[in-house]
């Protein structure tokens, strides 16, 4: 009777013990899950404090003028004597050998890249006669003054173009081979933009003010308007729509193909602010990439790709075809490309550390 109750007992014991440890693998499964989604919250923040600060900073910080708090080490302009004394320090080991002066540059080397016109100042010809004795003078020298930079405002022209018409005269009067006359024309080259007036050259300058020099449309407007043209912002944005359309984009395709086939790329992207856009909000986040050759000794090849997200299949479908070695950041987005060695890059591991 005895040995029945404690085995009864031992069994219970048993059930307990196995009780407690499902109990504590589901705790455990339960802080498991837990850990799972505070690490999702925690990432989830650091995405939206980084976007608050990105926000903050372009709303609210500076441009590019930097104050001295700005610039780590940096000191205020008028305590920096007052920071920077040590009384310890001997007389003799606060001097310092002054460092050479940097050379002025001259004007040749500052305009050398310009046509250098000479100018002679010619003498009057009532000074070319000797106030002494009056015998006229000889010419015997001349002598430097100085050096002006002179600018030539740009100018508009119109070129009007006409095709030449030639006529047989023989076959005019019927006496050729054939009832009709012979005429022929000289053929002219196709216009750049339909039949509009832009020119090669004032398409160029076009885009080379607005990407390069960063000069807004409405701006070259008022340009266009000071040299004798009226051209409106939307013609000089339908040349820029046209231009990159029906000639870069074939450019840009082939760059793209030669650029497949090397071994080494490199590849970043950075956030852009598009204004505008179709289905989103003016603060919405976009992405442009930027996929470069590495130095193989070939020709370097860059270029440019916009995207709405920082999904890892915009990289994917660019860089689709390649299997040499890619260098990039640690962003996870580029494992999404197939066939490839990837790379990390220096800079980024250091500052990881």
């Amino acid at each position: 009777m005895a040995s029945s109750a404690k085995d009864i007992q031992l069994r219970e014991l048993m059930d307990t013990v196995s009780q407690l440890k499902t109990m504590m693998a589901e705790q455990t499964e339960l802080i498991r899950s837990l850990r799972t989604v505070i690490d999702e919250k925690t990432a989830h923040e650091a995405v939206l404090q980084e976007q608050v600060d990105y926000l903050t900073k372009k709303l609210f910080g500076t441009s590019s003028e930097k104050t001295p708090s700005d610039i780590p080490g940096q000191l205020n302009l008028f305590n920096e004597a007052e920071a920077e004394q040590d009384p310890s320090l001997p007389e003799e080991d606060c001097i310092e050998e002054p460092s050479p002066r940097k050379k002025k540059a001259t004007h040749a080397e500052l305009f050398k890249g310009l046509t250098v016109h000479k100018q002679v100042i010619p003498l009057a010809e009532e000074d070319k006669i000797c106030p002494v004795c009056g015998t006229p003078m000889k010419r015997i020298g001349e002598e430097y003054v100085r050096r002006e930079l002179v600018f030539t405002p740009a100018r508009c022209e119109i070129y009007e173009y006409y095709t030449e018409s030639y006529g047989c005269p023989n076959c005019k009067e019927g006496n050729g081979d054939t009832e009709k006359a012979v005429i022929t024309k000289s053929k002219a080259a196709p216009a750049l933009i339909g039949k509009g007036p832009a020119s090669p050259s004032t398409v160029a300058w076009t885009i080379y003010q607005k990407y390069a020099n960063g000069l807004p449309l409405y701006r070259q407007e008022k340009d266009w308007k000071e040299y004798g043209a009226a051209i409106s912002r939307t013609t000089l944005a339908n040349w820029i729509i046209y231009s990159a359309e029906h000639y870069f984009r074939p450019l840009y395709d082939y760059f793209h193909r030669q650029l497949l086939l090397r071994e080494f790329l490199m590849a970043d992207e950075t956030r852009v602010q598009v204004l505008k856009e179709p289905g989103r909000s003016a603060e919405s986040q976009s992405f442009m990439w930027l996929f470069r050759t590495g130095e193989d000794g070939q020709p370097t090849i860059l270029l440019y790709g916009y995207t709405p997200t920082r999904s890892g299949s915009n990289a994917a479908d660019f860089l689709n075809g390649f299997r040499g070695y890619l260098e990039t950041d640690g962003y996870q987005g580029y494992n999404k490309v197939s066939g490839i060695k990837r790379c990390s890059c220096w800079a980024h591991s250091f500052r990881k550390d």
